[in-house]
């Protein structure tokens, strides 16, 4: 096994202290089994010690996998996700003969009683039901507890495996929520195609084989065009900004590397290689940080800030420390990483993701031409610089009331935590077009009603652009231009109107733990964060005097000005630069 992802595994536990653990363990013997937190918490601490770490909670983690395994058969407790990780924690205790043997064998006693349909919380009955991740969760755990001999479930697997693949978009992106919407979430698109991955690993070879392994080629190389410049994930819907999204990332670029490898295409294998590296790199920088956090900001993990209500700490946490297992298991230390001048990409998703890509070697840039408003806004949601903090122009957007706890920012000193879904921002906001109506008040692009039509791309002097015509929903029709090249991004918005026309801007403020250091003229801003400088520069600048929260922090809100046509400039340096 690669040894940097054991290191990020034992980092990831490191979150969790010896009480922390002993607490939880207790509060599931008290209770009993209620979802997959904890048997994702064993299994990963069991991985540790068969690869000679974390010895010292062995006596701890056999009575733990004793509990998981017994309760398991018995009880509907997200099982769906937690027979894998146990079977891959078996896997390894066994191969590293870590355990006495009639301790094995007695656990895989336990899982060979287990009832697929009354284990198990979500399945297919047929080919063409209507469920979506969990009965591929599902599927893969069946699968992996046949693969050691503890069942043979082939027609249950492939009933579930055909469920899935009506899900598969052109790209072979998979969609998770219903297709009347087309708006899905990126991050259960990586993790379906995580799951796809990891049944050909264990060596699916079923009816479905090809399909499968068409699906992935096909979308892998889409992958690549959608990490960002720091390595991060593509911002999009629910269960986002979390640092097991770079590990699943990680995964799914290590087996495309490996399957380059495997046929000599070395260059292709490299690419998928550095992109796994960045990924990691980046989920590194989140580990070194004090306390470890599984959200990418800096408040306190009791307060959820960022989170889901599904999403708490001890759920994800640890499943940053699963991901990076998987990512293992397709690792090939022996593929030497490429990083080379790339050509600017313009890549956009199908209509159900309805994300736009622009990249250069420094900057990446992602349009979102249809957001989801529980989660995201329409416009310009992410500015990323190569080497910089993701967070410090823009990772993503701001949804007025999002399905996550987010934060009320009062009198600039202190923030309320509301329960998720409660409005916390005066309006959807990114950096997009704004127009004023005939009151005087801004109408933003940022509205997921907007319609942005893409009309131009554009790939010259080693840089790229986009054009969009957008109709507000005020009917204001807009033009919203932008180019990324060597000196940072350039964004135009123009109108025949003789209104006051803008280009809002979100300035990042407060990370949870600190503020960020900044200033403000009528012709520029500057933000300083981490030895980093984001510069906003127009003609004419004006400060809503409103604040923004997303999951990464708080915003302060801005819009450039002019009449009819106005321009912002934006980059991205060193502090010391």
């Amino acid at each position: 096994m690669n040894t940097q992802y054991l290191d990020l595994m034992e980092k990831t536990l490191s979150a969790y202290t010896d009480e922390h653990i002993i607490r939880y363990f207790n509060d599931v013997k008290k209770d009993g089994l209620k979802e997959h937190g904890f048997p994702r918490l064993t299994a990963n601490i069991g991985i540790l010690i068969a690869n000679g770490r974390r010895r010292d909670l062995l006596p701890l983690f056999c009575e733990m996998m004793e509990l998981c395994c017994k309760t398991i058969p018995n009880v509907k407790a997200a099982n769906d996700f937690s027979v894998r990780e146990i079977i891959c924690c078996l896997i390894e205790i066994e191969k590293n003969d870590i355990v006495d043997e009639k301790d094995v064998t007695r656990w895989k006693g336990y899982l060979s009683t287990i009832e697929p349909k009354t284990c198990y919380n979500r399945f297919a009955e047929k080919p063409t039901d209507a469920v979506r991740n969990w009965a591929l969760f599902t599927g893969v755990s069946e699968y992996f507890r046949q693969s050691i001999g503890l069942c043979d479930s082939a027609e249950f697997i492939d009933i579930q495996i055909a469920a899935q693949l009506q899900w598969i978009d052109e790209n072979g992106m998979y969609m998770d929520n219903d297709e009347e919407e087309m708006r899905q979430p990126i991050m259960y698109d990586i993790v379906a195609r995580g799951l796809f991955s990891l049944l050909l690993y264990a060596g699916y070879r079923g009816k479905y084989y090809t399909a499968i392994d068409g699906l992935l080629k096909k979308s892998g190389l889409m992958t690549l065009k959608m990490q960002s410049t720091t390595g991060e994930m593509a911002f999009g819907g629910r269960s986002n900004q979390f640092l097991h999204n770079e590990a699943w990332l990680a995964m799914i670029l290590e087996y495309e590397a490996t399957r380059y490898q495997k046929e000599g295409d070395y260059t292709l294998a490299g690419k998928f290689k550095a992109g796994a590296l960045r990924a990691l790199q980046l989920a590194k920088l989140w580990l070194a940080k004090n306390p470890i956090t599984h959200v990418k900001n800096r408040f306190s993990i009791d307060s959820k800030y960022g989170c889901e209500t599904y999403a708490y700490f001890d759920k994800y946490m640890i499943t940053a420390a699963s991901f990076f297992y998987s990512a293992s298991l397709f690792c090939d230390d022996t593929i030497q990483p490429i990083e080379e001048h790339e050509d600017p990409i313009i890549w956009s998703t199908s209509k159900y993701f309805h994300k736009t890509f622009v990249k250069t070697d420094e900057y990446s840039l992602e349009f979102d031409t249809n957001a989801d408003p529980h989660y995201d806004a329409s416009g310009l949601g992410r500015i990323h610089k190569k080497g910089a903090p993701s967070v410090l122009c823009l990772s993503m957007p701001f949804t007025k009331a999002p399905y996550y706890y987010c934060g009320n920012w009062i009198n600039s000193t202190e923030i309320t935590i509301p329960p998720a879904g409660r409005q916390v921002n005066a309006s959807q906001f990114s950096i997009c077009p704004a127009i004023k109506n005939e009151k005087g008040e801004w109408v933003y692009g940022a509205d997921s009603r907007t319609q942005y039509t893409l009309i131009e791309n554009q790939i010259k002097d080693g840089g790229a652009g986009v054009v969009f015509q957008c109709i507000l929903v005020n009917g204001a029709e807009v033009k919203f231009s932008c180019f990324v090249g060597e000196n940072g991004v350039i964004l135009h918005a123009d109108s025949a109107t003789d209104k006051e026309i803008g280009i809002t801007l979100p300035a990042f403020d407060f990370d949870g733990e600190k503020k960020t250091h900044s200033s403000y003229t009528k012709n520029k801003i500057e933000v300083e964060y981490e030895n980093w400088v984001c510069e906003y520069s127009s003609q004419n600048i004006t400060d809503l005097e409103t604040y923004f929260a997303n999951r990464n922090g708080i915003y302060k809100g801005y819009v450039a000005t002019g009449k009819s046509s106005v321009e912002l400039k934006i980059k991205i340096y060193p502090l010391n630069k």
